[in-house]
């Protein structure tokens, strides 16, 4: 999202490039009545010097054509990015440019494309927006509901509340990044270039590492659950926690470092330099095979073990069964990372965003709901304690009821049932030692 919302920022920073250029020409060769020409121009697209009259200016297609045929993939660099786009300076006037910007570089300046380009992106934004905030809700309510009652502790739990910790930080640092870089809707986050700018991508790059690995270690864990009859759980999941937290860690280190040191331009938001930046994708892609590759061998594993005749049931209810196991594995696996995660990042860009954003940002919301609120241990503890609740609150109101001298004196019912229930335990255990001693 961030590297496809910075056309704009090209074109901020070529116009400056430009206005400094007229104005260092202009100083230099100031135009007067003796010698007329066309002073320098920039036209929303390139910058052209200043020129006398019947002199023809040429000029290549500017950078930012690179960047949007790349993004659309309309037509192919060699042909587009080769050609001189020339004006001639007349006593009227700069000539229109010839051949046209769209002839000649793929773009039609009239066109309302970036109208409908910038339209498209914050719809994009307004979609993820309210998928983060479903799955920071829903998440938030899982992490209590898993914390709050001891018999769900175990270490499947701790592993999918960890993956939920790790999907709440990413919801909240895609929250502060667009706070922080788009605050401004003049553009002026292009040129960002602060401290602690930076240092909100670093958390934000983290965060989403982070996610990327946790998705991997629910995968591991689930696959050697299925290979391994007998496993120490507790030793594996301290090197869970480790690869979990830890590697993000170390590779969102070494990046900024290298970073900081070799392309410390901006806000870091931008990742021209595409071998610094396989410092982090390259571990995040290693995830997402390794992943799809446990994926399919689990699969396999279920189809086996649903095969198997102690099974029973017949054909359909298996395969029934197989559907439904595959499905709930997909948003635990992060498998729809799949589609785009070996193809090339300027292809097929748009879908990529709507896939990615707008229906991963749902993802935190799918594995709170499958792997909590429709979690039968934690559906049938939820009904254990509110049976629980719904007992001693019937006692409480029964209580007040018949003893209405002891419910007025300050002291509430749960409290007075305990002091009577402990009294005549004591009463019962004292009447028992002395019929002991007695015989």
């Amino acid at each position: 999202m961030v590297t496809a919302t910075h056309s704009n920022c090209i074109i901020k920073k070529e116009q400056e490039t430009c206005l400094e250029k007229i104005q260092r020409a202009s100083a230099l060769n100031p135009l007067n009545d003796s010698s007329p020409g066309c002073p320098g121009m920039w036209d929303n697209i390139t910058c052209w010097k200043p020129a006398s009259v019947g002199e023809i200016v040429f000029v290549k297609c500017p950078a930012l054509f690179r960047f949007i045929i790349s993004e659309d993939g309309i037509f192919p660099l060699f042909l587009t990015l080769s050609w001189d786009i020339s004006r001639n300076c007349t006593e009227d006037g700069w000539s229109e440019p010839f051949p046209h910007y769209y002839d000649a570089c793929g773009f039609d300046e009239n066109e309302t494309e970036s109208d409908n380009q910038d339209y498209y992106y914050l719809s994009v934004k307004a979609l993820y927006t309210v998928g983060y905030s479903t799955s920071l809700v829903s998440l938030t309510t899982a992490m209590v509901i898993l914390c709050r009652f001891r018999k769900l502790h175990c270490t499947r739990n701790f592993i999918h509340m960890n993956l939920f910790v790790s999907f709440i930080l990413r919801a909240i640092s895609v929250f502060i990044k667009d706070g922080v870089l788009y605050a401004e809707q003049d553009g002026n986050h292009c040129f960002i270039s602060t401290v602690e700018c930076k240092a909100v991508m670093v958390f934000f790059h983290y965060c989403v590492m982070s996610n990327y690995f946790w998705l991997f270690i629910e995968g591991l864990y689930l696959f050697t659950l299925l290979v391994e009859t007998f496993f120490p759980e507790r030793r594996y999941f301290y090197w869970y926690t480790i690869i979990g937290w830890g590697t993000p860690t170390i590779c969102v280190t070494v990046w900024a470092v290298l970073r900081l040191h070799f392309d410390d331009t901006g806000c870091w938001d931008m990742n021209d330099n595409t071998a610094l930046w396989w410092v982090i994708k390259g571990p995040v892609v290693g995830s997402i095979m390794i992943n799809f590759v446990l994926f399919i061998g689990i699969i396999v594993i279920l189809v086996q073990k649903l095969q198997s005749p102690d099974i029973g049931g017949n054909e359909s209810s298996i395969y029934l069964r197989l559907a439904r196991s595959t499905l709930l594995l997909i948003p635990l696996f992060g498998i729809h990372y799949t589609v785009f995660a070996f193809s090339p990042e300027n292809v097929s860009k748009r879908e990529r965003l709507v896939f990615e954003l707008g229906l991963g940002s749902f993802q935190g919301f799918v594995v709170a709901v499958l792997y909590c609120f429709l979690n039968g241990e934690v559906q049938s503890e939820i009904k254990r304690k509110w049976r629980s609740w719904k007992v001693n609150r019937y006692f409480a109101v029964d209580f007040k009821h018949r003893h209405p001298s002891l419910a007025s004196s300050g002291v509430n019912g749960g409290t007075q049932l305990s002091i009577l229930s402990k009294s005549s335990s004591q009463i019962r255990m004292s009447s028992i030692n002395a019929e002991n001693l007695a015989t």
